[in-house]
């Protein structure tokens, strides 16, 4: 039976939702690997044993020892929503280590991470999207400037930060510099983005060696301003309805663009795309290289609906590593 690493926690707002992913995972892979849930917070790194004991990881060699045992994991499976998980810094350290580990390299998370860089990556390749424009902590903030081009509504965004954490949907001009601000509590570069009047889809894409699975969509129907925080992880906020209710063509359509906008940024494993469909044309809204696995998480919805297992689902990612 292989050893498998859960790494959870992470530096970022992220933190509790990141647990519960790694629980499910957890949970759906205890029948078929020696499962360990790692928590990685700062520097503290470390599992805790079902009797509440604190083992630290020794990040040398990425092992623990266990009542003289010493434990190393033939691979790592990436639960952290936000940094240092998502955003490539783990995997450069794995990939030193020559740890094998689920979901996109160091490279492609960075890049996927940062909101206006993937934006721009993909824009070259004529993908449709909002327009956005990107400041800095420090920068000189003209609201007029900004709102001539953006235009109102629009949102304000940590440039690289999940979870809908900091996000501020702006109707008045007056409304800007405060929401730029509660922006920068989570990153040091947030990302203007014009607004989008339509449908919110989402499409789970998983590639492996042995299959790809291109899931159903879900469109993504919010009881709040947006699919802020609170309407993704509070039952009754929001309405997810999968499949969504379209025609098979905007389907079709939506599931190939998810496709193949994988490919172009280089996805491994398991990754979702969002998009907004005005009038008929999807446009792109963002990825999400390591999704939610909790049980409110749309990806493990998409997989039920498809008729995929959860233990099917990540041992397949798992499994595509060896």
């Amino acid at each position: 039976m292989r050893t498998i690493a859960i790494v959870a926690g992470g530096d970022s707002s992220e933190y509790e939702i990141s647990l519960k992913s790694a629980n499910g995972v957890a949970s759906a892979l205890a029948s078929r690997y020696e499962v360990y849930i790692i928590m990685i917070r700062g520097i503290n790194w470390y599992w805790e044993d079902p009797k509440g004991r604190y083992y630290n990881v020794d990040k040398n060699d990425f092992t623990l020892v266990v009542d003289d045992f010493h434990i190393r994991f033939d691979a790592i499976f990436m639960a952290i929503h936000g940094t240092p998980g998502e955003n490539g810094l783990l995997q450069g350290y794995f990939d030193m280590l020559k740890i094998p580990y689920t979901g996109c390299d160091a490279f492609c998370s960075a890049l996927t991470f940062n909101k206006q860089a993937c934006k721009l990556f993909l824009k070259e390749y004529g993908i449709a999207m909002a327009d956005a424009m990107m400041i800095r902590i420090g920068d000189e903030i003209e609201p007029s400037g900004i709102l001539s081009r953006i235009g109102l509504p629009c949102f304000v965004k940590p440039n690289d930060s999940g979870s809908s954490f900091g996000v501020t949907k702006v109707k008045k001009k007056d409304e800007l510099l405060p929401a730029i601000e509660t922006a920068l509590k989570e990153s040091d570069e947030v990302m203007i983005e014009s607004f989008m009047k339509g449908r919110e889809v989402a499409c789970g894409v998983v590639k492996a060696k042995s299959k790809t699975l291109v899931l159903p969509v879900t469109e993504i129907i919010s009881k709040n301003e947006f699919f802020d925080f609170e309407a993704k992880y509070t039952p009754g906020k929001s309405e997810e309805v999968t499949p969504a209710k379209m025609s098979a063509k905007m389907t079709e359509e939506i599931q190939k663009l998810s496709s193949g906008i994988y490919d172009l940024l280089g996805c491994r494993g398991i990754v979702r795309v969002d998009f907004i469909i005005v009038g008929n044309k999807p446009n792109f809204l963002e990825i999400n290289t390591i999704p939610g696995m909790t049980e409110e998480s749309l990806v493990p919805k998409q997989a039920q609906v498809a008729e995929i297992s959860l233990d099917d689902l990540y041992s397949m990612v798992i499994e595509d590593l060896f």
